[in-house]
This record gives structure tokens, C-alpha cells and sequence, in this order.
């Protein structure tokens, strides 16, 4: 192990920086039982910046949410469009914006609705796709999609980590080298789709953002400039470097050939692993000590890994982060 290194704390405000976001919210305006006040209290104490309203097929009430809104708490316009064949997030929609919800995947509308999403600037989220209630599969094709929820919070079980995300988590990165060579990869991201008290942020996305607004929020999400976080508590720093170089996640990295290092330090996990993995697999994995507070170093080339990604699990398998790729070219 190596000595810890993490990017600078956030400053409050709008400066360029990591801030740690919710997508997947529902309030009492849908089938939620926290009110948008409540949810922004709890938001904040749970350390985020931002959250997304995500009401189930319909637009945010006018005036439910804005005034909630500060330099230092961001709140995104969103909708869940719950399909006959799989839900999605519409984030970044216009204030009073409907997504048509009445479609499924073997009439062809999805396309339509996605340009809705994109004409407005918004990001098309698949969401949960391998839930496990009816209509909660995902059967549309990601062509047109943006990102994958690889990660969503707790429903009925008790189990952070249910089977579902693992399913969802395994798609997404056997899927990665293959959309890579085409250049259509998609970033992963983690919402706790929070519907009870106690399930906000569990889990949340820490994006790079050049400011806290909506735009640059959803460029750092479309761009992969991003990690998920099961809580606050976890903090993971993940950078490559080659001949002088240096790249981190969601970034590429120009190789010209040569010897890549990678590092992850993370806090957070006690007694955790830290793994990596490329177009390969899993190639690496290490353990953290007692206190969940260490740092990996992993060598690689370009040749032998077209990207490099990392995962943190507790001793139980459990995830505790897991991050977007850097890709080495």
C-alpha cells in the first residue's frame, strides 16, 4: 500500500469540485412519505449537494421545491417514467415537463421520448434494470440511454446490496470494453430511489461538476466523471498516471505505450477489499486494514487493459463504492 492521497474537501458554493448527489427521489407529490422539506433536510444531513426530483410519471408540483434550493444545495427536475417494460429517469427536464410514461418496448415510442429528454439538455437514465417486480425489468435496448443506475437503494429487504444490483453492476461492466471500442460507453451512477425515512443518499453518485448547477452536474454524470458512494462516509480517490501524465475517472489517458500506474485510496470500509477491474475482468485485489483507511497500487499498459475501473467491498461483499472507468489509449 501506498500513503493516502484525496482530492481537495468541497468548497461551499459553486466553485469546480466533487459534490455528492441523489437522482432518485420521490416525495409525498407521488408515492413518497417525506415532503420535499423534509427530504432536503435530510438530504443536507446526509452530506449531499444535490438531489433530483424523480416523481413517478408527472412533473414536480409548481412551487414544491424551488424554494428549497440554495447556493449550496443544488435541485434538479426530474421524472421516473415507469414503462410497461422498464423504468427511466428523465433528469434535467424543463419545469412542468411530462415524459409520456404510456409505452412499451415493442411500439417503438422510446425513441421519441428520449429526444423529448435530450432537446431540453436532460440525461436518460436506466433505471434499476433488473428489479424484481413487474414492469421493474428493463427491456429496452441502452442505445439512446445515457447512463445505467447500476446501484439502487434499499426496497422491502434488508439488504443494502441486493441481488438485483449485482446483475445490474455485471451487464454494465461486461458490457464496458466492447461499448468502449465504439465509443457509445455509458457512465455507471447509484441513487437510493427513496420512498421512507432513512433512505436518502444509500447510495449516491459524487460527480465532478465545474460549478453546482444543473448543466454542470449532468456533464460531469454524461461524461463518467463519477463514483458511487454508499454513504458520506466513504470517500475513494482513483487517478492513473503514465510518462507525466495523469487521468482520472471517467477520463482517458494517453499511454504512447508505456507503463500505467494506478492508484485508489479509500476511507470508509473497514477491513474492506479493494478490486480492479478491465476489459479482463477482475485482475487485482487488495485488502484495506482495520480502520478502512488505505491506498493500492496497481501496474498495467494499455495493450493489456483498454480501461481500468475499481470496486470497494466490505468483508460481507457488500459494496461500499465502486467507480466509472479511466480509459488508457
Amino acid at each position: 500500500m501506498s500513503s493516502l492521497s484525496f482530492p481537495p474537501a468541497r468548497a461551499v458554493g459553486r466553485g469546480a469540485a466533487w459534490y455528492r448527489g441523489d437522482c432518485h427521489v420521490h416525495s409525498v407529490h407521488s408515492d413518497g412519505e417525506l415532503t420535499p422539506e423534509e427530504l432536503v433536510v435530510r438530504g443536507r444531513a446526509a452530506k449531499l449537494d444535490f438531489i433530483a426530483t424523480t416523481e413517478h410519471n408527472s412533473a414536480a408540483p409548481p412551487g414544491a421545491w424551488g424554494y428549497l434550493a440554495a447556493d449550496d444545495f443544488l435541485i434538479l427536475l426530474g421524472e421516473e417514467v415507469t414503462t410497461k417494460t422498464g423504468h427511466w429517469l428523465a433528469l434535467g427536464i424543463s419545469p412542468g415537463e411530462v415524459v409520456d410514461w404510456n409505452h412499451q418496448v415493442r411500439d417503438g415510442l422510446i425513441d421519441k421520448c428520449l429526444a423529448q429528454v435530450h432537446r431540453a439538455g436532460g440525461l436518460c437514465v436506466a433505471a434499476h434494470p433488473h428489479a424484481p417486480f413487474p414492469s421493474g425489468g428493463f427491456m429496452f435496448p441502452f442505445l439512446g440511454f445515457d447512463v445505467v443506475e447500476v446501484w439502487n437503494g434499499l426496497w422491502t429487504s434488508d439488504r443494502p446490496w441486493n441481488a438485483d444490483n449485482e446483475a445490474a453492476l455485471a451487464e454494465w461492466g461486461h458490457s464496458l470494453g466492447a461499448d468502449l471500442q465504439t465509443g457509445s460507453w455509458r457512465p455507471a451512477m447509484g441513487n437510493s430511489d427513496t420512498h421512507l425515512e432513512g433512505q436518502i443518499g444509500i447510495p449516491h453518485t459524487v460527480v465532478f461538476a465545474e460549478e453546482l448547477t444543473t448543466e454542470a452536474v449532468l456533464a460531469g454524470i454524461r461524461a463518467g466523471r463519477s463514483w458511487i458512494a454508499e454513504s458520506a462516509d466513504v470517500d475513494v480517490s482513483f487517478s492513473a498516471y503514465a510518462d507525466g501524465r495523469v487521468a482520472g475517472v471517467g477520463e482517458r489517458l494517453a499511454t504512447h505505450g508505456g507503463q500505467v500506474e494506478v492508484h485508489a485510496a479509500v476511507r470508509g470500509a473497514p477491513a474492506g477489499t479493494v478490486s480492479f477491474h478491465t476489459d479482463r475482468g477482475m485482475v487485482y485485489r487488495a485488502p484495506l486494514p482495520g480502520d478502512g483507511a488505505g491506498a493500492v497500487q496497481w501496474d498495467t499498459t494499455a495493450e493489456q487493459s483498454a480501461f481500468v475501473r475499481i470496486e470497494v467491498r466490505h468483508p460481507n461483499g457488500h459494496v461500499a463504492a465502486l467507480t466509472n472507468p479511466i480509459i488508457l489509449g
